[in-house]
């Protein structure tokens, strides 16, 4: 990354152009291709079936010439075979060239032997839903976006703080998970107008069970829904509109523990004799519990017992004639604890009984930090992408001047990166999963654990920037309910805003096209959605990327600030946006390329 555009490096990624086949089996030979310039004379695949390396010739596919007919600015298809031997088959290119081999691997062209942690993947169990790589994920913390009139006749329980709708939310201290709005399903129902007049398609809830908070991660049970949110007639009506429109609605599932007042952990402290004692960790001798990072009201779940299997598979699968899929909550600790580590056994169990239920239904993992070595292992279909879209994001657009007070719970300020850090931040972890799992995780800007966007990068033009980059690289793009119109907040807590339905003057009606113009243009190109990727610049201002598929391709531009005008490609016709060739900032674009030559 030295601010060049390179011509015509070698590239391969996951996509159909270079995979043709998406869902191979296990014993398919699935044809792979490479791209590279003619200094190229011989390329080799190798794979490692059961852990020994195998390698298989290339063949030259196609040559197709540049603009300039030039020798240089061609391009050469090379196509090789790879056997799916293994669930997970690993490989990568070999390619001869002028002054020594060279690998190309997920992480690109390196001249030097590197582990296998960076091949590109193929993976052969069934894939993830075909609806999912194709959806806008709409974030909704239910007791804050809106309210039916029944909320008003509901009497609330012992630890809830009646609140106006207009009350300042308390971020910090004993008040903020008291703090009740009186948000309900029947009032999300009411508001999917606005959902639809954005453009996005899938409704994503935080859980929706009966609990002792307003987050509702400490249920105190999975068999109906929370009364205060209008109960089962309420989830029915709400999916019913859903579906109706042709959309999903996805639910919140946590794994990791419950509330403290739950009746499984109830019966375990109550009888130590109980089925349920083995579904939580106690210590022998003190009686003490163990919960989630201390917090004594969230009691961990032991995943070594048999009969919280079941009922976690029969729970997952019991919803799914209402939901369409689950995040789960708190994937990255469920399972694990000391010596035990059950994780990818609970996510392989999770996936079998939402497959068996539901065939279409998605099961995407909460990780805030390093999801990669929990996907491709049979379980979580993708992940909440925090460590390979939204910090590397804030890290390049954060605010000159910014006062939170630790970077998504790393110690000290979100720090002030280059373009450069921040697509090597994004192509290190994006190396290490298949293209599979990528593009089926959730690219987020923020959610109902994060600052808002707006807050973090302080203005409405650098947030138009992050939202382009939200709705161009690949992933599911998930917006949390309130980022379109540009509302703010300086942790989780504080950003679970109540949507100001009444107070329009409070709206970013600017962000709030800009936000429909995206998506509307994601849903016009195929190739934002299911192209493959090439970056060919990332400088300390400047991010230039190419989305691409056998019928299009698409030159993506973001700057984070003013700096030197550029000459865009010859023949590339502006789509959307300007101004980052033109040396303004910050500033967002998208150009078509030709789509027979060379870039």
């Amino acid at each position: 990354m030295n601010g060049t555009f390179p011509e015509n490096a070698p590239h391969h990624d996951g996509s159909e152009w270079y995979v043709p086949e998406q869902a191979p089996a296990l014993g398919d030979r699935v044809s792979v291709f490479v791209r590279t310039g003619p200094e190229v004379s011989t390329v080799h695949v190798r794979s490692t079936p059961d852990g020994e390396p195998r390698f298989e010739g290339a063949e030259v596919d196609r040559v197709v010439g540049g603009e300039t007919g030039g020798q240089t600015s061609r391009e050469v298809w090379w196509r090789a075979e790879v056997e799916v031997r293994n669930p997970l088959t690993r490989y990568r290119f070999l390619l001869d060239r002028p002054g020594g081999p060279v690998w190309l691997t997920a992480a690109g062209v390196v001249g030097h032997d590197v582990p296998d942690a960076t091949d590109f993947r193929l993976v052969a169990d069934a894939p993830p839903p075909g609806w999912a790589q194709d959806a806008v994920i709409y974030q909704i913390f239910p007791d804050r976006f809106a309210r039916s009139a029944a909320a008003d006749d509901r009497e609330l329980p012992d630890w809830a703080i009646r609140c106006d709708w207009d009350t300042p939310v308390v971020p910090h201290g004993p008040q903020t998970p008291c703090q009740f709005y009186g948000g309900d399903l029947d009032g999300v129902a009411a508001r999917l107008d606005h959902v639809a007049d954005l453009g996005a398609d899938t409704v994503y809830l935080t859980p929706i069970f009966p609990a002792r908070s307003n987050h509702r991660y400490d249920a105190t049970g999975f068999d109906h829904v929370d009364p205060l949110l209008g109960g089962d007639a309420a989830l029915h009506r709400l999916a019913g509109a859903v579906h109706a429109r042709g959309w999903r609605l996805i639910g919140d599932l946590t794994t990791n523990h419950t509330g403290a007042a739950h009746p499984w952990f109830t019966a375990a402290v109550s009888d130590v004799d109980s089925p349920e004692r083995g579904m939580f960790y106690f210590d022998p001798d003190s009686g003490d519990y163990e919960s989630w990072c201390g917090v004594t009201s969230l009691p961990k779940l032991n995943w070594r017992s048999a009969e919280l299997r079941r009922r976690f598979a029969a729970i997952a699968a019991r919803w799914l004639e209402q939901v369409d899929g689950w995040r789960v909550d708190v994937a990255n600790m469920t399972g694990r604890r000391g010596a035990d580590d059950y994780a990818h056994e609970v996510a392989r169990l999770m996936l079998g009984a939402v497959r068996g239920a539901r065939p279409d239904a998605l099961l995407v993992a909460e990780h805030a930090h390093d999801s990669t070595g929990d996907l491709d292992a049979g379980g979580w279909q993708g992940t909440m992408n925090y460590a390979g879209f939204l910090r590397p994001v804030w890290t390049w657009l954060r605010a000159d001047s910014l006062g939170l007070a630790h970077f998504l719970g790393v110690p000290g300020a979100v720090p002030a990166r280059t373009g450069a850090a921040a697509v090597a931040t994004m192509r290190a972890f994006a190396a290490r999963i298949s293209w599979r799992s990528l593009t089926h995780s959730w690219t987020l800007l923020g959610s109902h654990d994060t600052p808002r966007i707006r807050t973090v990068v302080g203005d409405r033009e650098r947030q138009a920037v992050a939202a382009g980059l939200l709705f161009t690289l690949p992933g599911t793009p998930m917006v949390f309910a309130g980022d379109e119109i540009g509302l703010t907040g300086i942790n989780g807590e504080g950003s679970r805003t109540p949507y100001p339905w009444h107070r329009p003057e409070r709206w970013d009606a600017a962000m709030l096209d800009r936000y429909r113009d995206l998506i509307a243009l994601r849903r016009r190109h195929p190739a934002l959605r299911r192209g493959g990727l090439r970056w060919l610049r990332a400088d300390d201002d400047l991010l230039v990327f190419v989305r691409e598929t056998a019928a299009e391709r698409l030159l993506v531009a973001a700057r984070r600030a003013p700096g030197a005008a550029l000459r865009p490609p010859a023949g590339a016709e502006p789509i959307f946006g300007g101004g980052p060739f033109d040396g303004d900032g910050p500033s967002f674009g998208v150009w078509r390329l030709a789509t027979g030559r060379a870039m």
